[in-house]
């Protein structure tokens, strides 16, 4: 499994920017990771700055998002709602696109759960809970 470090993950959106910019061929990943920087154009400016934004930080106790780490979500929930794992994510994804009626706000409300399902696998030293995942999905059909 590739686990790429900080600016390896970073240099991937720069790139795939850099070359869809560039009208240059896209790998698929790559052609996904645009989909989701087009929805971002918050991001252009920084992907453009591949020095300044390899050497930036975002903490969150300054309530910054890191913009890489935001997009690197959404290319998680991409892949998660492409093979439906855990098994029950894209129909919960798919009633909250219909109440929603906007697919960007769907993928940041799935967002929303899976921070949240890393942050208490981070705090308790356990595995990620897919139930609960789901379940906060499911509880967000009603919000």
């Amino acid at each position: 499994m590739f686990q790429p470090n900080r600016d390896q993950a970073r240099r991937f959106f720069i790139q795939a920017w850099h070359r869809y910019r560039h009208k240059q061929p896209l790998e698929p990943l790559q052609a996904l990771a645009v989909e989701h920087i087009l929805r971002h154009p918050e991001y252009h400016a920084l992907l453009e700055d591949e020095e300044g934004s390899l050497a930036r930080d975002w903490p969150p106790e300054l309530g910054q998002t890191n913009p890489f780490l935001h997009l690197g979500l959404h290319l998680s929930i991409s892949e998660q709602l492409s093979i439906d794992q855990p098994v029950g994510i894209v129909a919960r994804y798919q009633t909250l696109r219909h109440r929603l009626r906007d697919e960007h706000a769907a993928q940041h409300a799935v967002m929303d759960c899976l921070v949240e399902m890393i942050w208490q696998a981070q705090r308790y030293d356990r595995p990620p809970d897919g139930a609960a995942y789901l379940a906060c999905l499911e509880g967000k059909r009603g919000s």
